[in-house]
C-alpha cells in the first residue's frame, strides 16, 4: 500500500500553490474560539451603531445619551431575559432596559455611546501606535548602529515612565477636545512595545537570503524594507496590533474613570462607572451594564489575538487526543496491507 502527498500532508495545510495570506486565513477560521470572538465583536459594534445610530445615522432607539426624561420607576431596567413559562416578563426591552440615571438619562443609550467611542479608540489608538511603532522598530533594526542605538534608547525613555501617568497628562490636555483626538494623541504614546518586536524581527529577517538577492539587484533601502522585509513580519505586526487595541479599551476607560479621559456630554464607559460607583448599593445595574461592555470587548479581542498568533506561526500546533490516537493505527496500516 503506497501514500500519495496528499495522505502525508497536514489537514487544512494547503496545497504548494496557495498563499500565505490564504493560509493563514484558513488557519484563522479553523479556530472555533477566535472566529466566535470576532463575530461576537462585530455584532457588539453593529448592534451599538443600529440602535442609537451614527452621525446623520439614525438608530431605533427613541431615547438618545444625554437628554434627561422623567424617571419611571425609580430607574429600574425593564429588560426582561426570562420566559414567561419560568415566572418571568418574557423576551423584552421595555422602555428603559438598562435603567435611568439619577437625573432621568436612558441608560441603555449612554452606554451604547460608550461603546461606540470605546470601539473609536480602539482603532485610532491601536492605528496610529502600529503605524509608529512598525516605522521606528523597522528603521531601528534595519540600519542598525548609531540609528539603531539613537531610536532605541528614545523607546527606553519613553517605556519606562507609566503609560497611565502619560495617558492622565495626555488626557488632561486632550479629553475636552473630543475622543478622535485623545485616542490619536495615546497612540502617539503608546508605540513602544511593537517597536521593540519589528525590531527584533527586522533584525533576523535582513540577514536573508532574499534580503541580499534585493540588494544585489539594486532595490532601495525603502523598498527592502516595505517590500520585502516588513510583509514576512507581517504576523508580528499583526498580532501585537491586537494586544494594544486590549489594552487601548481599558486605558481609556481608566483615563475616564479618573477624570483624565472623554468628559461630558459626551458619554464613555469609564466616566460612566466614576459618575455612578456611589450607586452601587442600592442600584448596581448602573455599574454592572457598563462593566460589562468593558470587560467582554477586551477578552473577545484578546481571543481573537490568541488566534491570530496560532494563523501566523503554523510552529503552534494544538493538543489534539483524537489525532493521538490515530496516530499508531495509521503508521501501522502500510505494514500490515
Amino acid at each position: 500500500m503506497s501514500t500519495t502527498p496528499d495522505d502525508t500532508k497536514t489537514p487544512g495545510e494547503g496545497t504548494a500553490g496557495e498563499s500565505q495570506t490564504s493560509l493563514v486565513l484558513k488557519r484563522f477560521v479553523r479556530n472555533k474560539t477566535s472566529m466566535v470572538s470576532f463575530v461576537l465583536l462585530v455584532l457588539i459594534f453593529a448592534f451599538s451603531i443600529s440602535a442609537i445610530g451614527l452621525g446623520p445615522i439614525p438608530g431605533w432607539w427613541h431615547y438618545n445619551y444625554y437628554q434627561p426624561v422623567p424617571v419611571l420607576d425609580a430607574g429600574k431596567p425593564t429588560l426582561s431575559l426570562i420566559p414567561e413559562w419560568l415566572g418571568g416578563a418574557g423576551f423584552a426591552l421595555g422602555e428603559h432596559p438598562f435603567g435611568q440615571t439619577r437625573i432621568g438619562v436612558d441608560y441603555f443609550a449612554a452606554t451604547m455611546r460608550g461603546v461606540q467611542n470605546s470601539f473609536l479608540v480602539i482603532v485610532l489608538l491601536a492605528g496610529v501606535a502600529t503605524v509608529l511603532g512598525t516605522v521606528v522598530g523597522a528603521i531601528a533594526g534595519y540600519y542598525r548602529g548609531w540609528v539603531d542605538a539613537i531610536l532605541m534608547r528614545i523607546t527606553d525613555v519613553f517605556i519606562v515612565i507609566p503609560l497611565i501617568v502619560v495617558g492622565a497628562v495626555v488626557g488632561q490636555i486632550t479629553g475636552g477636545l473630543g475622543v478622535q483626538w485623545l485616542a490619536i494623541t495615546l497612540g502617539l504614546v503608546a508605540w513602544m512595545g511593537i517597536a521593540r518586536l519589528v525590531r527584533a524581527e527586522f533584525l533576523s529577517l535582513r540577514e536573508r537570503e532574499f534580503v541580499e538577492a534585493a540588494r544585489v539587484a539594486g532595490a532601495s533601502d525603502a523598498r527592502i524594507i516595505f517590500k520585502h522585509i516588513l510583509p514576512n513580519a507581517l504576523g508580528v505586526v499583526i498580532v501585537a496590533a491586537s494586544l494594544i487595541a486590549a489594552s487601548a479599551i481599558l486605558l481609556e476607560t481608566a483615563l475616564s474613570y479618573l477624570g483624565y479621559g472623554i468628559r461630558a456630554p459626551e458619554a464613555s464607559l469609564g466616566l460612566l462607572v466614576s459618575d455612578n460607583q456611589s450607586a452601587f448599593a442600592t442600584r448596581p445595574w448602573l455599574f454592572w451594564f457598563p462593566a460589562s461592555f468593558i470587560v467582554v470587548p477586551a477578552l473577545l479581542i484578546n481571543f481573537i489575538g490568541d488566534g491570530l498568533r496560532d494563523a501566523f506561526d503554523p510552529r503552534q500546533k494544538r493538543f489534539s487526543i483524537r489525532r493521538t490516537k490515530e496516530l499508531p493505527q495509521n503508521s501501522d496500516a502500510p505494514r500490515n496491507a
